[in-house]
């Protein structure tokens, strides 16, 4: 492919930065707005076209030096050539550009981002591929645009410590297991009190052999509380040793009056990588519902009670809607655990959920969704159970903007959307949205 000199004028949700080359525009990964670099086309299409980054001719004066080695290679994060400052400047200014271009929201109600207060070690979860080359195993991320894994070393700076020697530890473990190589993919997770858990994937027949072997090598894994193993993409988790849930504290003083609370979620559940980012999210929803003890509300995506069981000592009743079962079975256990007994919850996917109680006419005062990446199916549809405020908590800028376009047209009105930087070092952005009945 050609190669062109080119001037990145911005940075584009997504990470890369934007140039234009010949009238369409150019996206190149790990460039800075002021960079002049060089760069080689990859992929051409009718509108814009995709480069890697050949050279630096001249360095932005934006750019500070990354704090990884393996930065620009493994494509883990994005943006450590920048400040956390610029970073929280740019997120802001494309989630605004965002919601304005594709929801139709007025730019004055997004709020300033909420920084995260630590932006390295900040992570709670990684999943790590697993390879070997040339006999020694390689343990990282995918190089950036491939499946060519990238060795990150001593640990991954964005990664907590306790994540680090765990991983630590599985790189000597993985070698000298008869089965290690069957192992593609592990998956550690922590609470926020010390104890981890790890998942093998692995291309194995019989992964009941690799957890006994596993079981047999507890000790060479010390930092690792509990371990269990997957053969193939749908095979169940096979327990090698160990607990079997993770948990965070709900602090007392994120609300005025509240009590602290502990939830779990269980191995190969969802839970947040930033847990203090996390009280962030909780705190903004509870804020803005304004419970006053009467309200019935509806939490859909709910996962373990997130935010349903936090919020329900404020609410009449409280309903959680989540497609994945485990999560059901820990949303059920946190409310009995944390002595609340107005929250109930169902396996159902959302939609079909929404649908049915409005079939119903069922009605709530406030509905609270938490929806996955690609966003809420139907989102307008939300309208039929009458609710007088929507608060909608989202992990892409994109699905959210087309979704407060359908709840707009429905009759709501955005009132305020607050960005949390749930991801520092990446493009990735958490936010909280709420919406009025008209």
């Amino acid at each position: 492919m050609a190669e062109h000199e080119v001037s990145i004028e911005s940075l584009c949700y997504g990470g890369a930065g934007f140039a234009r080359l010949h009238g369409k525009a150019c996206f190149v990964p790990f460039t800075a707005p002021g960079d002049t670099a060089r760069v080689r086309v990859v992929k051409e299409k009718r509108s814009f076209v995709e480069a890697e980054l050949l050279e630096l001719v001249a360095a932005s004066p934006l750019r500070i030096e990354p704090s990884c080695p393996v930065f620009g290679a493994c494509g883990g994060c994005d943006w450590q050539f920048l400040s956390y400052a610029e970073q929280l400047a740019t997120k802001g200014t494309i989630f605004t550009d965002t919601l304005s271009r594709i929801g139709k929201v007025p730019r004055e109600v997004v709020l300033p981002v909420s920084p995260s207060p630590e932006c390295y070690g900040y992570r709670s979860r990684v999943q790590l591929k697993v390879s070997r080359h040339k006999g020694a195993l390689r343990l990282g991320f995918f190089r950036t645009g491939s499946h060519d894994i990238v060795d990150f070393g001593a640990g991954c700076p964005l990664a907590h410590e306790l994540l680090n020697r765990m991983a630590d530890e599985f790189r000597s473990l993985l070698s000298r297991l008869p089965r290690g190589e069957a192992v593609q993919q592990l998956d550690l997770a922590m609470g926020d009190d010390g104890e981890g858990i790890a998942i093998l994937h692995c291309r194995e027949a019989r992964p009941e052999q690799v957890a006994e072997e596993l079981a047999a090598a507890r000790d060479l894994i010390p930092s690792v509380s509990g371990a269990y193993v997957k053969g193939g993409g749908k095979g169940e988790l096979i327990r090698a040793f160990g607990i079997d849930s993770l948990s965070y504290r709900i602090p007392a003083d994120l609300f005025p009056g509240a009590r602290e609370m502990r939830l779990r979620f269980s191995r190969g559940g969802f839970s947040q990588v930033n847990y203090r980012q996390n009280l962030e999210l909780i705190r903004t929803v509870w804020e803005w519902a304004a419970l006053t003890g009467k309200e019935r509300v509806l939490d859909l995506y709910c996962g373990n009670g997130n935010i349903s069981i936090p919020l329900a000592p404020y609410a009449a009743e409280v309903f959680g809607v989540e497609g994945f079962a485990p999560s059901i079975q820990d949303a059920a256990a946190n409310a009995e655990a944390n002595g609340v007994e107005n929250a109930s919850f169902q396996v159902s996917d959302a939609s079909l959920a929404v649908r049915r109680l409005a079939k119903r006419k069922e009605r709530f005062d406030l509905v609270v969704l938490d929806p996955p990446r690609a966003g809420a199916e139907a989102a307008a549809e939300l309208a039929q159970l009458e609710p007088e405020r929507i608060i909608y908590v989202s992990c892409d800028p994109t699905t959210l903007a087309r979704d407060l376009a359908q709840l707009q047209g429905a009759g709501y009105r955005v009132t305020r959307s607050k960005p949390v930087d749930m991801f520092p070092q990446t493009y990735h952005l958490e936010s909280v949205t709420e919406l009025i009945r008209m």
